[in-house]
């Protein structure tokens, strides 16, 4: 069976689409709007930096730099040194992952998530 090579037209539709989800669950969690010019925004295209943006007050309550990749073949190494390139001071990193027929994953670092967890349940 032939595999069919994906456009990147196509690609970057998946992209923008995972991350407008990301960006939707975000507001959702916080209660901030979301949307072109509101507290949790997804990156337009070709713009650098995190891939959701996101203003002050919504990193008091959500103080996490966002990197989402939906793609068949993962490259979970390089796709952390890019978050972390874009990790905005004061926030920790978290990597969205995707797969065709998948549910959406995160990946962030295991220390601080141990961190998180204890400063939440001791």
């Amino acid at each position: 069976m032939r595999k069919r090579k994906i456009t990147p037209q196509s690609a970057k539709a998946k992209a923008r689409r995972l991350q407008s989800w990301v960006a939707k669950q975000i507001a959702k969690v916080t209660g901030f709007p979301c949307g072109k010019d509101k507290p949790v925004e997804p990156r337009p295209m070709g713009q650098s930096g995190p891939d959701v943006r996101l203003e002050g007050q919504v990193l008091k309550v959500f103080p996490f730099t966002v990197e989402c990749k939906w793609q068949e073949t993962w490259s979970i190494p390089t796709w952390i040194r890019q978050v972390k390139k874009n990790q905005m001071e004061g926030t920790d990193w978290l990597l969205f992952c995707k797969k065709n027929r998948e549910r959406a994953v995160v990946v962030m670092d295991a220390e601080r998530f141990f961190a998180l967890f204890l400063k939440k349940w001791r």
